[in-house]
């Protein structure tokens, strides 16, 4: 198995029986720990113990987030236990502790905590359920879909504003170096699978004024894509294909030769044998001198251990949420599947952005 060198403790014990004791009723009181941490930072708390050079009591914290005493003490007692302040006991004055510090500045902490709490939180309670079922028993918590993606055009404002948050957060910071790669290739026409509301689209077309893309995506995310793109630069090359790919019948575009078929955050939405599926259907329509782009964040080869937990947590959200029978992939299985759909993978590129890997594919 591939394991990153961050990794390296994946292998062995590192903790004291006191500390995994102690881990072991953090995590049995997760859900609380949660939602504690979230209200420290939704009422403000948080941020006036940074602001404050000598500390706050709980009566000032009360104060300066307007909620009672009591909700404060509960709060601040809470964060003592988690982690997230800490207490002079001379004075009884709370301050913000370096776990603390990243709740309120660390980007993907600051995407992570909303999706959770808005998509994924009431949900979970059919963990259990979707993993026996393969199904996504948790989604009934938002709407009434087979999957989240029929839904997120149709999904509560703070909801649908907290998903696309946290898929736009682990896509955009990867765009620009992930462009060099791309049009290393010199591509003329790119169709851009799953493409989602066309972010990387109007980043191609403003990269290169002669390069036309195509996205393939459900019929209702193309409409949201048209909504978002247009006015915007090069949105006049930039064309809609819609298709449900989980129906085995249906094919990618192939009227026009494609230099590049791109595929960002998508693939990891499907299970094996779909994946399997789509890449032999990409496969048809590739020529030898085209190039498959497949740009995912596999948990194996993070930078950071931090981040290799965030993924595998996500991979919850897939089975609980999205469709019952995806994950974050290791990437020793996922090239395992691109060799069984008839391509081969000629260049791996790893630590792109917020952890990305692309792995340039082609025909064998």
């Amino acid at each position: 198995m591939h394991l990153s060198p961050s990794l390296a403790d994946y292998t062995k014990e590192t903790l004291s029986a006191r500390q995994a004791q102690r881990l072991a009723e953090f995590i049995a009181f997760g859900p609380i720990v949660f939602e504690a941490c979230r209200l420290l930072v939704e009422y403000g708390i948080l941020d006036a113990l940074r602001d404050a050079d000598e500390g706050l009591t709980i009566e000032e914290s009360a104060e300066k987030a307007s909620v009672s005493e009591y909700a404060a003490r509960v709060l601040l007692e809470a964060g003592l236990s988690a982690g997230v302040v800490l207490v002079n006991p001379e004075t009884d004055r709370f301050r913000l502790s370096k776990t603390g510090w990243f709740l309120l500045n660390d980007p993907a902490t600051r995407v992570n905590m909303p999706f959770n709490h808005y998509v994924n939180y009431r949900g979970f309670y059919n963990l259990d359920e979707a993993l026996r079922e393969g199904r996504p028993a948790g989604l009934e918590s938002l709407g009434d879909w087979p999957t989240i993606y029929e839904g997120l055009s149709s999904l509560p404002k703070n909801v649908q504003k907290a998903w696309f948050d946290f898929d736009h957060f682990y896509s955009d910071n990867s765009f620009e170096e992930a462009l060099q790669i791309v049009f290393s290739f010199h591509p003329k026409r790119l169709l851009d699978v799953g493409g989602n509301t066309g972010r990387w689209a109007l980043q191609c077309v403003g990269h290169d004024s002669d390069l036309r893309v195509t996205i393939a995506d459900l019929p209702q995310q193309i409409g949201m894509m048209k909504q978002l793109t247009a006015g915007q630069p090069g949105a006049d090359r930039i064309e809609g294909y819609g298709v449900n790919l989980l129906d085995e019948q249906a094919v990618l575009p192939s009227t026009e030769p494609f230099d590049i078929v791109w595929m960002s955050q998508f693939l990891d939405c499907f299970g094996e044998s779909e994946i399997e599926s789509i890449l032999r259907r990409t496969a048809a329509i590739l020529r030898p001198e085209s190039r498959l782009c497949i740009m995912e964040t596999f948990w194996d080869r993070q930078r950071f251990e931090p981040a290799s937990f965030c993924l595998t947590m996500t991979s919850l959200y897939f089975t609980t949420m999205a469709n019952g029978n995806s994950k974050m992939y290791h990437s020793d299985e996922f090239i395992r599947i691109v060799g069984k759909a008839g391509l081969t993978v000629e260049a791996i590129h790893d630590n792109l952005g917020q952890g990305h890997t692309i792995l340039v594919c082609r025909r064998k």
